[in-house]
Protein backbone atom coordinates (compact mmCIF):
# COMPACT_ATOMS: atom_id res chain seq x y z
CA UNK A 1 0.00 0.00 0.00
CA UNK A 2 1.04 3.74 -0.19
CA UNK A 3 0.93 6.19 2.11
CA UNK A 4 1.05 9.36 0.87
CA UNK A 5 2.30 12.67 3.27
CA UNK A 6 2.99 16.45 2.54
CA UNK A 7 3.25 18.56 5.38
CA UNK A 8 6.35 16.40 7.19
CA UNK A 9 8.84 13.91 6.17
CA UNK A 10 8.28 10.98 7.43
CA UNK A 11 11.32 11.01 9.53
CA UNK A 12 9.71 13.60 11.73
CA UNK A 13 5.82 12.58 11.45
CA UNK A 14 5.68 9.91 14.71
CA UNK A 15 1.95 9.20 13.58
CA UNK A 16 2.85 7.95 10.17
CA UNK A 17 5.62 5.97 11.33
CA UNK A 18 3.84 4.22 13.91
CA UNK A 19 0.99 3.59 11.45
CA UNK A 20 3.79 2.53 9.09
CA UNK A 21 5.44 -0.16 11.42
CA UNK A 22 2.03 -1.46 12.55
CA UNK A 23 1.52 -2.39 8.64
CA UNK A 24 4.46 -3.65 8.44
CA UNK A 25 4.38 -5.81 11.32
CA UNK A 26 0.91 -7.24 9.99
CA UNK A 27 2.72 -8.18 7.16
CA UNK A 28 1.87 -5.62 4.20
CA UNK A 29 4.17 -3.93 2.14
CA UNK A 30 4.30 -0.41 2.87
CA UNK A 31 5.50 2.69 0.71
CA UNK A 32 5.51 6.32 1.80
CA UNK A 33 5.68 9.49 -0.74
CA UNK A 34 6.88 12.65 1.40
CA UNK A 35 8.61 15.91 0.98
CA UNK A 36 12.92 15.23 1.60
CA UNK A 37 14.53 16.46 5.36
CA UNK A 38 17.54 17.31 4.98
CA UNK A 39 20.56 15.48 3.82
CA UNK A 40 18.57 12.80 3.01
CA UNK A 41 18.40 10.95 -0.63
CA UNK A 42 15.38 10.57 -2.85
CA UNK A 43 14.79 7.13 -2.17
CA UNK A 44 15.56 5.00 1.00
CA UNK A 45 14.53 2.21 3.50
CA UNK A 46 13.00 3.53 6.61
CA UNK A 47 11.90 0.40 9.38
CA UNK A 48 11.02 -1.65 6.55
CA UNK A 49 9.54 0.87 4.29
CA UNK A 50 10.42 1.64 1.36
CA UNK A 51 10.11 5.66 1.57
CA UNK A 52 9.82 8.29 -2.12
CA UNK A 53 10.76 11.61 -1.46
CA UNK A 54 10.85 14.69 -3.60
CA UNK A 55 12.67 18.15 -2.84
CA UNK A 56 10.56 20.36 -0.60
CA UNK A 57 8.59 23.87 -1.86
CA UNK A 58 10.20 26.65 -0.27
CA UNK A 59 8.44 27.78 3.14
CA UNK A 60 4.85 29.86 2.40
CA UNK A 61 3.88 33.26 3.76
CA UNK A 62 0.67 34.04 2.11
CA UNK A 63 -2.78 32.17 0.47
CA UNK A 64 -1.35 32.20 -2.84
CA UNK A 65 2.20 30.51 -1.96
CA UNK A 66 0.13 28.03 0.01
CA UNK A 67 -2.24 27.36 -3.56
CA UNK A 68 1.30 27.07 -5.29
CA UNK A 69 2.84 24.75 -2.28
CA UNK A 70 -0.17 22.35 -2.47
CA UNK A 71 0.28 21.95 -6.63
CA UNK A 72 3.75 21.41 -6.71
CA UNK A 73 3.58 18.56 -4.14
CA UNK A 74 0.55 17.21 -5.85
CA UNK A 75 2.00 16.85 -8.80
CA UNK A 76 5.59 15.51 -7.29
CA UNK A 77 3.34 13.12 -5.35
CA UNK A 78 1.28 12.44 -8.41
CA UNK A 79 4.29 11.36 -10.42
CA UNK A 80 5.84 10.00 -7.44
CA UNK A 81 3.09 6.94 -7.43
CA UNK A 82 3.75 6.14 -10.87
CA UNK A 83 7.12 5.14 -9.50
CA UNK A 84 6.04 3.11 -6.41
CA UNK A 85 2.91 1.58 -8.78
CA UNK A 86 5.88 0.48 -11.50
CA UNK A 87 7.80 -0.84 -8.72
CA UNK A 88 6.49 -1.83 -5.71
CA UNK A 89 2.58 -1.90 -6.39
CA UNK A 90 0.03 -1.00 -4.15
CA UNK A 91 -3.82 -1.60 -3.65
CA UNK A 92 -4.72 0.88 -1.23
CA UNK A 93 -3.82 4.42 -1.11
CA UNK A 94 -3.79 6.51 2.14
CA UNK A 95 -3.25 10.15 1.95
CA UNK A 96 -2.54 11.76 5.26
CA UNK A 97 -3.84 15.63 5.59
CA UNK A 98 -3.34 18.58 5.48
CA UNK A 99 -3.90 19.28 2.84
CA UNK A 100 -7.32 17.59 1.38
CA UNK A 101 -6.28 17.79 -2.46
CA UNK A 102 -5.39 13.82 -2.80
CA UNK A 103 -8.75 12.87 -3.76
CA UNK A 104 -7.93 13.56 -6.90
CA UNK A 105 -5.29 11.20 -7.37
CA UNK A 106 -7.06 8.52 -5.39
CA UNK A 107 -10.08 9.11 -7.77
CA UNK A 108 -7.63 8.56 -10.82
CA UNK A 109 -5.80 5.50 -9.45
CA UNK A 110 -9.48 4.26 -8.70
CA UNK A 111 -9.51 3.41 -12.06
CA UNK A 112 -6.90 0.57 -11.39
CA UNK A 113 -8.65 -0.96 -8.18
CA UNK A 114 -7.03 0.91 -5.88
CA UNK A 115 -9.09 1.65 -2.49
CA UNK A 116 -8.47 4.82 -0.85
CA UNK A 117 -8.39 6.11 3.04
CA UNK A 118 -8.25 9.40 4.16
CA UNK A 119 -6.76 9.93 7.56
CA UNK A 120 -7.28 13.32 8.66
CA UNK A 121 -4.74 14.65 10.73
CA UNK A 122 -6.56 17.93 10.93
CA UNK A 123 -9.70 20.13 10.23
CA UNK A 124 -8.55 22.03 7.64
CA UNK A 125 -11.81 24.84 7.38
CA UNK A 126 -11.22 25.22 11.11
CA UNK A 127 -7.77 25.63 10.48
CA UNK A 128 -8.40 28.51 8.32
CA UNK A 129 -9.96 30.43 10.24
CA UNK A 130 -8.20 29.49 13.07
CA UNK A 131 -5.39 31.18 10.99
CA UNK A 132 -7.00 34.32 9.20
CA UNK A 133 -9.64 34.68 11.51
CA UNK A 134 -12.39 34.57 8.62
CA UNK A 135 -14.77 32.28 6.40
CA UNK A 136 -15.03 34.10 2.78
CA UNK A 137 -14.23 32.18 -0.75
CA UNK A 138 -11.01 30.40 0.91
CA UNK A 139 -12.74 28.74 3.22
CA UNK A 140 -15.89 27.44 1.14
CA UNK A 141 -13.29 25.86 -1.32
CA UNK A 142 -11.95 24.11 1.81
CA UNK A 143 -14.66 22.86 2.73
CA UNK A 144 -15.43 21.12 -0.87
CA UNK A 145 -12.06 19.85 -0.59
CA UNK A 146 -12.99 18.37 2.39
CA UNK A 147 -16.10 17.31 1.07
CA UNK A 148 -14.56 15.59 -1.77
CA UNK A 149 -12.16 13.60 0.11
CA UNK A 150 -14.58 12.32 2.52
CA UNK A 151 -17.09 11.07 -0.83
CA UNK A 152 -13.89 9.60 -2.63
CA UNK A 153 -13.03 7.90 1.10
CA UNK A 154 -13.68 4.17 0.94
CA UNK A 155 -12.82 4.88 4.86
CA UNK A 156 -11.97 7.58 6.89
CA UNK A 157 -9.45 7.44 10.23
CA UNK A 158 -10.68 10.15 12.57
CA UNK A 159 -8.09 10.90 15.44
CA UNK A 160 -10.76 11.95 17.56
CA UNK A 161 -14.39 11.18 19.02
CA UNK A 162 -14.58 15.05 17.73
CA UNK A 163 -13.32 14.36 14.24
CA UNK A 164 -15.05 10.59 13.80
CA UNK A 165 -18.63 13.18 14.67
CA UNK A 166 -17.69 15.56 11.73
CA UNK A 167 -16.95 12.87 9.43
CA UNK A 168 -20.40 11.47 9.80
CA UNK A 169 -22.39 14.91 10.48
CA UNK A 170 -20.61 17.00 7.86
CA UNK A 171 -18.91 14.10 6.03
CA UNK A 172 -22.14 12.50 5.66
CA UNK A 173 -19.66 9.31 6.54
CA UNK A 174 -21.63 6.72 8.19
CA UNK A 175 -20.45 5.15 11.61
CA UNK A 176 -19.14 2.32 10.44
CA UNK A 177 -16.42 4.22 7.63
CA UNK A 178 -15.22 6.24 9.85
CA UNK A 179 -12.49 5.00 12.49
CA UNK A 180 -11.12 6.49 15.52
CA UNK A 181 -7.26 5.89 15.70
CA UNK A 182 -5.75 8.48 18.19
CA UNK A 183 -2.06 9.65 17.70
CA UNK A 184 -0.56 7.80 20.76
CA UNK A 185 2.43 6.90 21.76
CA UNK A 186 4.03 3.82 22.13
CA UNK A 187 4.88 3.97 26.13
CA UNK A 188 7.99 1.14 25.66
CA UNK A 189 9.87 3.86 23.42
CA UNK A 190 8.65 7.07 24.67
CA UNK A 191 8.94 7.18 28.23
CA UNK A 192 11.38 9.30 30.90
CA UNK A 193 14.64 9.14 30.68
CA UNK A 194 17.59 10.52 32.57
CA UNK A 195 17.80 14.31 32.98
CA UNK A 196 20.15 16.23 31.71
CA UNK A 197 20.50 19.45 34.49
CA UNK A 198 22.44 21.30 31.99
CA UNK A 199 18.98 22.29 30.40
CA UNK A 200 17.82 24.17 33.20
CA UNK A 201 19.85 26.73 32.43
CA UNK A 202 21.42 27.61 36.08
CA UNK A 203 17.14 27.94 36.90
CA UNK A 204 15.58 25.51 39.45
CA UNK A 205 12.84 24.53 36.75
CA UNK A 206 12.14 23.44 33.43
CA UNK A 207 8.92 23.97 31.56
CA UNK A 208 8.90 22.90 28.30
CA UNK A 209 6.44 23.12 24.88
CA UNK A 210 6.97 20.66 21.97
CA UNK A 211 4.69 21.52 18.64
CA UNK A 212 4.45 23.55 15.67
CA UNK A 213 4.23 27.18 16.22
CA UNK A 214 1.61 28.49 13.68
CA UNK A 215 -1.05 31.70 14.88
CA UNK A 216 -3.22 28.97 16.16
CA UNK A 217 -1.25 27.54 18.35
CA UNK A 218 -0.53 29.57 21.10
CA UNK A 219 3.12 30.21 21.45
CA UNK A 220 2.41 33.95 21.38
CA UNK A 221 0.18 33.40 24.16
CA UNK A 222 2.90 31.45 26.39
CA UNK A 223 5.59 34.04 25.85
CA UNK A 224 3.07 36.24 27.43
CA UNK A 225 2.25 33.78 29.99
CA UNK A 226 5.93 33.74 30.82
CA UNK A 227 6.62 37.87 30.19
CA UNK A 228 3.64 37.74 33.32
CA UNK A 229 5.45 34.97 35.51
CA UNK A 230 9.17 36.91 35.00
CA UNK A 231 7.97 41.09 35.23
CA UNK A 232 4.86 40.25 37.10
CA UNK A 233 5.22 37.61 39.67
CA UNK A 234 8.64 38.44 40.03
CA UNK A 235 9.61 34.74 39.42
CA UNK A 236 13.47 33.88 38.07
CA UNK A 237 13.44 30.36 39.22
CA UNK A 238 12.30 28.65 35.71
CA UNK A 239 13.30 28.32 32.13
CA UNK A 240 11.34 27.97 29.51
CA UNK A 241 12.06 25.86 26.28
CA UNK A 242 10.52 25.98 23.18
CA UNK A 243 10.80 23.29 20.81
CA UNK A 244 9.53 23.09 17.50
CA UNK A 245 8.99 25.14 14.11
CA UNK A 246 6.36 26.73 11.83
CA UNK A 247 5.48 29.67 10.41
CA UNK A 248 5.42 32.47 13.24
CA UNK A 249 8.87 30.98 14.50
CA UNK A 250 10.72 34.00 13.66
CA UNK A 251 8.39 36.78 14.96
CA UNK A 252 8.14 34.48 18.26
CA UNK A 253 11.86 35.06 18.61
CA UNK A 254 11.47 38.69 17.85
CA UNK A 255 8.55 38.76 20.67
CA UNK A 256 10.58 37.42 23.22
CA UNK A 257 13.40 40.21 22.45
CA UNK A 258 10.58 42.62 22.48
CA UNK A 259 9.41 40.97 25.93
CA UNK A 260 12.60 41.46 27.50
CA UNK A 261 12.65 37.68 28.64
CA UNK A 262 15.26 35.83 26.11
CA UNK A 263 17.31 34.90 29.01
CA UNK A 264 14.67 32.68 30.52
CA UNK A 265 13.83 31.14 27.04
CA UNK A 266 15.11 28.45 24.41
CA UNK A 267 13.84 28.00 20.82
CA UNK A 268 15.73 24.76 19.24
CA UNK A 269 13.60 24.69 16.33
CA UNK A 270 13.07 21.45 14.57
CA UNK A 271 14.35 18.63 16.58
CA UNK A 272 14.40 14.93 16.29
CA UNK A 273 12.35 12.82 18.84
CA UNK A 274 15.32 11.54 20.53
CA UNK A 275 16.15 15.02 21.70
CA UNK A 276 12.62 15.72 22.25
CA UNK A 277 13.18 13.02 24.81
CA UNK A 278 15.84 14.40 26.40
CA UNK A 279 14.27 17.96 26.96
CA UNK A 280 10.63 16.22 28.62
CA UNK A 281 12.87 14.13 30.82
CA UNK A 282 14.59 16.92 31.95
CA UNK A 283 11.05 18.91 32.85
CA UNK A 284 8.89 19.91 35.75
CA UNK A 285 6.27 20.27 33.49
CA UNK A 286 4.89 21.11 29.93
CA UNK A 287 2.55 23.52 28.39
CA UNK A 288 -0.11 23.69 25.89
CA UNK A 289 -1.11 26.78 25.61
CA UNK A 290 -3.53 26.68 22.35
CA UNK A 291 -6.25 28.83 23.31
CA UNK A 292 -9.93 28.11 22.77
CA UNK A 293 -11.26 28.49 19.19
CA UNK A 294 -13.55 25.38 17.32
CA UNK A 295 -10.63 24.07 15.67
CA UNK A 296 -8.37 24.16 18.84
CA UNK A 297 -11.09 22.72 20.98
CA UNK A 298 -12.07 19.68 18.56
CA UNK A 299 -8.34 18.84 18.06
CA UNK A 300 -6.29 15.89 20.02
CA UNK A 301 -2.87 18.01 20.74
CA UNK A 302 0.37 15.10 20.37
CA UNK A 303 2.63 17.34 22.57
CA UNK A 304 -0.40 16.46 25.55
CA UNK A 305 0.05 12.93 25.48
CA UNK A 306 3.73 13.12 24.81
CA UNK A 307 3.54 15.18 28.24
CA UNK A 308 2.16 12.37 29.51
CA UNK A 309 4.11 9.35 27.90
CA UNK A 310 7.00 11.12 30.06
CA UNK A 311 5.20 11.54 33.38
CA UNK A 312 4.95 15.33 32.91
CA UNK A 313 1.82 17.53 34.52
CA UNK A 314 0.87 20.07 32.12
CA UNK A 315 -0.48 23.53 32.21
CA UNK A 316 -3.48 23.83 29.87
CA UNK A 317 -6.35 26.57 28.37
CA UNK A 318 -9.57 24.36 29.21
CA UNK A 319 -10.43 22.80 25.53
CA UNK A 320 -12.75 19.57 24.97
CA UNK A 321 -10.41 17.50 23.66
CA UNK A 322 -7.41 18.35 25.66
CA UNK A 323 -9.83 17.15 28.73
CA UNK A 324 -10.83 13.88 27.12
CA UNK A 325 -6.89 13.03 26.71
CA UNK A 326 -4.95 14.35 30.31
CA UNK A 327 -7.82 13.79 32.67
CA UNK A 328 -6.24 14.28 35.47
CA UNK A 329 -2.50 15.03 34.42
CA UNK A 330 -3.65 18.48 33.76
CA UNK A 331 -4.56 21.97 35.30
CA UNK A 332 -6.90 23.59 33.01
CA UNK A 333 -6.96 27.32 32.93
CA UNK A 334 -10.56 28.39 32.09
CA UNK A 335 -9.83 32.16 31.97
CA UNK A 336 -8.41 33.15 28.72
CA UNK A 337 -6.03 35.10 29.72
CA UNK A 338 -2.28 34.81 29.70
CA UNK A 339 -1.48 35.94 32.87
CA UNK A 340 -4.22 33.55 34.38
CA UNK A 341 -1.86 30.63 32.41
CA UNK A 342 1.38 31.77 34.33
CA UNK A 343 -0.13 32.10 37.70
CA UNK A 344 -1.64 28.16 37.18
CA UNK A 345 2.59 27.01 36.42
CA UNK A 346 3.66 29.60 39.51
CA UNK A 347 0.90 27.25 41.58
CA UNK A 348 2.25 23.91 40.16
CA UNK A 349 5.50 24.35 40.05
CA UNK A 350 5.51 25.32 43.96
CA UNK A 351 3.91 21.90 44.38
CA UNK A 352 6.09 18.85 44.05
CA UNK A 353 3.42 16.88 45.90
CA UNK A 354 0.83 17.54 43.38
CA UNK A 355 3.37 17.24 40.20
CA UNK A 356 3.97 13.96 41.12
CA UNK A 357 0.37 12.94 41.83
CA UNK A 358 -0.55 14.10 38.22
CA UNK A 359 2.54 13.08 35.94
CA UNK A 360 2.09 9.13 37.76
CA UNK A 361 -1.50 9.76 36.47
CA UNK A 362 -0.98 10.83 32.92
CA UNK A 363 1.90 7.90 32.55
CA UNK A 364 -0.75 5.53 33.67
CA UNK A 365 -3.45 6.58 31.18
CA UNK A 366 -0.97 6.49 28.30
CA UNK A 367 -0.14 3.06 29.70
CA UNK A 368 -3.28 1.19 30.30
CA UNK A 369 -5.76 3.18 28.08
CA UNK A 370 -4.28 5.65 25.35
CA UNK A 371 -1.37 3.87 24.13
CA UNK A 372 -0.49 2.96 20.35
CA UNK A 373 -0.43 -0.67 21.13
CA UNK A 374 -4.28 0.44 21.62
CA UNK A 375 -5.14 1.82 18.38
CA UNK A 376 -3.14 0.03 16.15
CA UNK A 377 -5.42 -3.16 15.66
CA UNK A 378 -8.18 -1.48 15.04
CA UNK A 379 -6.04 0.63 12.19
CA UNK A 380 -4.60 -2.40 10.64
CA UNK A 381 -7.91 -3.78 10.26
CA UNK A 382 -9.00 -1.12 7.72
CA UNK A 383 -6.33 -2.37 5.30
CA UNK A 384 -6.96 -6.15 6.34
CA UNK A 385 -10.44 -5.33 5.38
CA UNK A 386 -10.40 -3.67 1.97
CA UNK A 387 -7.69 -6.13 0.82
CA UNK A 388 -10.12 -8.72 1.60
CA UNK A 389 -7.87 -10.22 4.48
CA UNK A 390 -9.31 -12.73 6.95
CA UNK A 391 -9.71 -10.94 10.30
CA UNK A 392 -6.93 -10.76 13.01
CA UNK A 393 -7.34 -12.46 16.27
CA UNK A 394 -6.88 -9.34 18.66
CA UNK A 395 -6.35 -9.44 22.58
CA UNK A 396 -9.77 -8.67 23.98
CA UNK A 397 -8.49 -7.19 27.06
CA UNK A 398 -7.31 -4.29 24.45
CA UNK A 399 -9.39 -1.26 24.41
CA UNK A 400 -11.17 -0.64 21.32
CA UNK A 401 -9.69 2.62 19.18
CA UNK A 402 -13.34 2.83 18.37
CA UNK A 403 -14.54 2.74 21.96
CA UNK A 404 -15.38 6.03 23.35
CA UNK A 405 -12.60 6.85 26.64
CA UNK A 406 -14.81 8.12 29.55
CA UNK A 407 -12.97 10.84 31.42
CA UNK A 408 -14.46 11.59 35.04
CA UNK A 409 -14.33 15.30 34.79
CA UNK A 410 -15.31 15.47 38.35
CA UNK A 411 -11.37 15.05 39.60
CA UNK A 412 -9.69 17.22 36.85
CA UNK A 413 -8.07 20.16 38.54
CA UNK A 414 -9.13 23.33 37.33
CA UNK A 415 -8.22 27.12 37.81
CA UNK A 416 -11.78 28.93 37.90
CA UNK A 417 -11.11 32.36 36.73
CA UNK A 418 -12.83 34.05 40.48
CA UNK A 419 -9.89 32.17 42.00
CA UNK A 420 -7.11 33.93 40.36
CA UNK A 421 -5.26 36.41 42.40
CA UNK A 422 -4.74 40.27 41.24
CA UNK A 423 -1.56 39.89 39.72
CA UNK A 424 0.85 42.79 40.98
CA UNK A 425 4.47 43.62 40.99
CA UNK A 426 6.13 41.62 43.61
CA UNK A 427 3.28 39.90 44.39
CA UNK A 428 3.93 36.39 45.99
CA UNK A 429 2.61 33.34 43.84
CA UNK A 430 -1.11 32.14 45.63
CA UNK A 431 -1.49 35.59 47.68
CA UNK A 432 -4.94 36.09 47.86
CA UNK A 433 -6.29 39.90 45.82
Amino acid sequence: MLIVVQNLPLVFDRRVRMECQALVEAGHHVSVICPRAEGEPAQFELDGVHVYTYEPPPSTSGVLSYVLEFAYCWLRTSRLSLTVRRREGFGVLQACNPPDTYWLLALLWRARNVRFVYDQHDLCPEVYRARFGRRGVLHKALLLLEQASYRVADQVISTNESYREIATRRGHRRPEQSTVVMSAPDPTVMRPGDPDPSLRNCRRYLCTYVGIMGPQDGVDRLLHAIDAYVHVLGRDDCHFALLGFGDCLPELKELAAELDIEPWVTFTGRVGQEEIGRWLSSSDLGVTPDPKCEFNDRSSMNKTLEYMAHGLPQVAFDLTETRRSAGMSAVYVEEDEDKAFAVAIADLLDDPVRRRIMGRAGRQRIESTLSWQRQSPAYVSIFDRLLGRAPRTVDLRAVSANEPHIVDLRNTIVVPAQRIPSLRLGAEVGEDA
